[in-house]
């Protein structure tokens, strides 16, 4: 992974450089750091419900469902800027990235599966991630606009056919349940692939403008605020959900409801819209932390349920003993434990070891006549 520098000074330069020179987007990192993070809490933190603005008690409950909802806005993001940015790639070079997005969701499918025998309770994000990865490719040719009014028109649409593929009997079935792990179907990629491609649409608007990053904040907010208020004022009750109105009507967290998309989607764009301001002050400098996680995404999520599967096994003799390991209280050590080898690595070695291993990969797999380049 180190490469071929010169002295121990050049290579410390370039290691600074790579995370926070010109060709990284401290934004979109921070955002995802904050995702991990987030994704962290959901996982480990006791978080009460119902969540409520005036109660502060409940505000982690910000992380439920919004934390995972990003990640995947923030994986088509990616898949942009690896296929061009503001201007798609044409021909090979646009074969050759779509071929490597191939190569690097079958890894990841293959690791969430490794993941999920590790017999963590968890619902491992990393086989749905693969297939939306999938999804994506045929659509990373389209025009910012054109991938802005698809991820409207999905959002309305997809929460309505979510209720009829939910309610299929297969699920029900031992077959079912095994199917619905290896797709990772607490996040459907029929509905979540509206963040991808939200997410894809703002790369190619140019994420790096300044008008596009203030657009994503006020756009943003403007649909968190109006789905959730309607979800507060006429949304369905819990109890009303099985029904295909209450179903749609919603945005309880993974749920896939309608409010739910919109709210949490338009929550992700804001997200990264303020992530990508903020990088343009000196708060930049204060997140670096936060920032090193979000270069090496896959490393931190995949470590956390690593040593959460080891301490369970060796503490509690039960990796998927839930209320035990969060009554070992575990979300700080891991999450400041995880910051803080983030940091050293991306400053002393570089880019984190999964991504670097995926990224190999693909290029060993897909020889392109030239390379393209992008931040993934």
């Amino acid at each position: 992974m180190r490469g071929s520098s010169g002295a121990d000074g050049s290579w410390l330069a370039s290691r600074w450089t790579r995370l926070n020179g010109p060709a990284r987007i401290g934004g979109v990192d921070l955002a995802r750091g904050l995702a991990v993070l987030g994704m962290f809490a959901a996982h480990l933190l006791w978080i009460s419900d119902p969540y409520s603005w005036t109660d502060p008690s409940t505000w982690t409950a910000v992380v439920q469902g919004r934390s995972s909802i990003l990640f995947a806005t923030l994986a088509g993001v990616s898949i942009g800027l690896v296929t061009g940015g503001g201007t798609p790639f044409a021909g090979g070079a646009m074969r050759t990235a779509r071929r490597r997005l191939v190569v690097r969701a079958g890894l990841l499918w293959l690791l969430g599966v490794l993941l999920i025998l590790t017999g963590v309770p968890v619902y491992v994000i990393l086989p749905a991630y693969a297939i939306l990865f999938l999804c994506a490719v045929p659509l990373t040719a389209l025009s910012a606009p054109a991938l802005l009014v698809l991820a409207a028109v999905l959002a309305v649409v997809m929460p309505f056919v979510q209720v009829v593929l939910d309610a299929l009997p297969w699920w029900g079935t031992p077959a079912g349940a095994d199917l619905a792990l290896v797709l990772g179907w607490h996040y459907p990629f029929t509905t979540w692939i509206v963040f991808v491609v939200a997410g894809l649409g703002v790369a190619r608007a140019g994420i790096t403008r300044l008008r596009v990053q203030w657009w994503m904040l006020a756009a943003g907010a403007a649909l968190a605020t109006a789905a959730y208020a309607t979800d507060v004022t006429t949304g369905a009750p819990p109890d009303a959900e099985d029904s295909l109105g209450g179903a749609v009507w919603t945005a309880r967290a993974h749920s896939s409801g309608l409010l739910e998309v919109i709210g949490s989607g338009g929550f992700a764009l804001a997200v990264i819209g303020a992530c990508l301001l903020l990088c343009r002050t000196a708060v930049r400098w204060a997140v670096l932390p936060l920032r090193a996680v979000g270069a090496m995404p896959l490393t931190a999520y995949t470590l956390q349920l690593v040593v959460w599967a080891i301490v369970a096994a060796a503490v509690l003799a039960d990796p998927g003993d839930l209320a035990g390991f969060r009554g070992l209280e575990p979300f700080w050590p891991l999450a400041v434990g995880t910051t803080a080898f983030a940091t050293a690595w991306a400053l002393l070695v570089g880019r984190g070891p999964l991504e670097w291993v995926f990224d190999r990969v693909a290029r060993l797999v897909v020889r392109p006549a030239f390379a393209a380049s992008g931040q993934g």
